[in-house]
């Protein structure tokens, strides 16, 4: 019985020594949020990655093709202007009827969002133009409420806008007499990281590649039921700036 009593005791004293030494430094370290999990300095590591996906095709990361074109101030742009920053890409015509509007209408919204920001900007191309000079682009801008600096609407030789378009971002432009405005194009808009790569967010395991542009936030649906999405445009694109 008596060696019992002096394992317990030795097993309290154990106990004691512990709760002396050890509990004040653990309880200072949570006073002081010194206390760190796995998952957090993971959070912390992962910080600025977005889970934005890269369009990949042919198992390569899509790029914005180089281009050169003139802007509703008659200057020159290209691909350069735009490194580091995060832009929207459309393509439009000045009569456009019918969608272009609405999509301006979205992207000037889209602009207010993001007032002030020296890192978002929006390339605008004409798919007309032989009238869309930069005195018409210049115009249609100040019509639109156009006020970011790096918003361009651009023009130039019309065979290189095509390229771009269907081949550099796979938005069909083209000519067609029997479309109202005499031109067919996608209402889609197409995000681009600061390092010049296409990006979408992920639905359904399966990247978006573009988001609608001809539906409003108030809106909420088209007439047949399509759901608006430059909400969450307007979500990545601050994904993208934060990283």
């Amino acid at each position: 019985m008596k060696k019992t009593n002096y394992s317990y005791i030795g097993i309290a004293f154990i106990i004691l020594v512990f709760g002396i030494i050890f509990v004040p430094k653990i309880v200072d370290r949570i006073v002081n949020n010194d206390v760190t999990r796995n998952e957090s300095r993971s959070d912390f590591n992962d910080a600025k990655k977005s889970d934005l996906t890269f369009i990949e095709i042919n198992n390569e990361r899509k790029k914005v093709p180089a281009f050169s074109f003139i802007n509703q101030n008659g200057r020159i742009i290209s691909n350069k202007d735009y490194e580091g920053k995060v832009y929207v890409i459309e393509f439009f015509f000045t009569t456009c009827p019918t969608i272009c509007p609405r999509m301006n209408a979205n992207l000037v919204q889209i602009q207010n969002t993001f007032k002030g920001l020296d890192n978002f900007g929006v390339a605008s191309f004409t798919i007309n133009p032989e009238n869309d000079t930069s005195e018409v682009l210049k115009a249609y801008a100040d019509k639109y409420g156009v006020t970011n600096p790096n918003w361009n609407l651009m023009t130039g030789d019309q065979v290189e806008i095509y390229k771009l378009a269907n081949e550099g971002f796979n938005l069909y432009t083209a000519k067609e007499a029997n479309a109202e405005g005499g031109f067919e194009h996608s209402g889609n808009f197409a995000l681009i990281d600061k390092n010049g790569y296409l990006r979408s967010r992920v639905v359904n395991g399966n990247p978006i590649i573009f988001y609608n542009g001809m539906i409003s936030e108030s809106e909420k649906t088209d007439d047949e039921g399509m759901p608006e999405e430059i909400s969450i445009l307007k979500e990545d694109i601050k994904k993208l700036l934060n990283e």
